[in-house]
């Protein structure tokens, strides 16, 4: 039985040119299911646990390159040699771009060129998931004028749907929602709702912060839950590299959730369980220095 999401709902295929493999192992290795060694040979081996989920990493990892996988979306042209690993990012220059980014809320009016935006989405598919082939859609708002209509929308939403936020709503839903829950909602999302409204009545937007671009990276219900935030975290650093400044908006989606209107109107699947928007653009505002961030704890067990 192959394992499901709403790409695919088969196994992969995996073939292998036995007159170039030189029995090295390396793809048994690294699969442990779908092939075997047996007597000295590589062997695929159908109906093991749930078949071959198309991962490619047989092969990504055999020197001759004389595997292929088809199915679930991958094709051996999927594959292709790595860099020298001197030509790879090391851990410095890495750590470098990670304590230069900030959380971007000013922007230039230029939007980001389409290529650009290409380059951003080619860097977040290749973000790992749970289960291949990976189940997160992207909703991309490509200009400004684009961005501020939907933070209108979403400003009009929410403003028929503030009262579930008031404090007797939310004492009433407090014995089945818990604490921490009740908590956020009077501390944090009753007063963004109030900002946002407020702020719109006054030309901000403390929504998506006027930005030129935004995507949000969403998970169908086969997906990982981190799915589509480790999609996103890849974009967003994709983009620090191309030059611009990026901002994690994480009140987007619970919101959209439960918008059915305006999820049709903005293409957002129906059945998005996790989401996650990313605001992109040229910053307005240079930073000097980096802010240190730590962990709430680290247990080492």
């Amino acid at each position: 039985m192959a394992v499901r999401t709403t790409r695919t709902r088969e196994e992969a295929r995996v073939t292998i040119d036995h007159a170039r493999c030189r029995q090295c192992g390396l793809c048994v290795a690294v699969c442990g299911m779908t092939l075997t060694m047996q007597e000295g040979r590589v062997r695929v081996t159908a109906g093991q646990g749930f078949g071959c989920i198309g991962c490619g990493q047989c092969m990504a990892v055999c020197p001759e390159g004389c595997i292929n996988v088809e199915g679930r979306t991958l094709t051996p042209q999927d594959v292709w040699p790595l860099s020298p690993a001197q030509a790879q990012a090391s851990y410095e220059s890495l750590r470098a771009l990670m304590v230069a980014r900030r959380g971007v809320r000013k922007y230039k009016e230029q939007n980001v060129e389409p290529a650009t935006v290409e380059q951003i989405l080619a860097a977040a598919a290749m973000a790992p998931m749970g289960l291949p082939p990976s189940d997160v859609s992207v909703m991309v708002l490509e200009n400004r004028e684009k961005v501020e209509q939907f933070s209108d929308d979403f400003v009009e939403y929410i403003k028929r749907k503030r009262w579930l936020f008031s404090a007797p709503a939310v004492g009433l839903l407090r014995p089945f929602i818990g604490r921490e829950t009740a908590e956020m909602m009077t501390d944090f999302v009753r007063p963004f709702m109030d900002l946002a409204i407020e702020g719109k009545k006054r030309g901000e937007d403390f929504v998506l912060y006027g930005a030129p671009l935004a995507m949000l990276f969403q998970a169908s219900p086969y997906s990982d839950p981190a799915d589509p935030h480790i999609a996103a975290t890849y974009a967003m650093l994709a983009a620090e590299a191309l030059g611009l400044g990026t901002c994690m908006i994480g009140t987007v989606a619970p919101v959209l959730k439960h918008a059915g209107a305006l999820k049709a109107k903005y293409s957002v699947r129906p059945d998005m369980r996790q989401g996650l928007m990313v605001l992109f653009g040229y910053p307005a505002i240079s930073y000097s220095r980096g802010i240190r961030r730590t962990f709430a704890r680290i247990d080492y067990v």
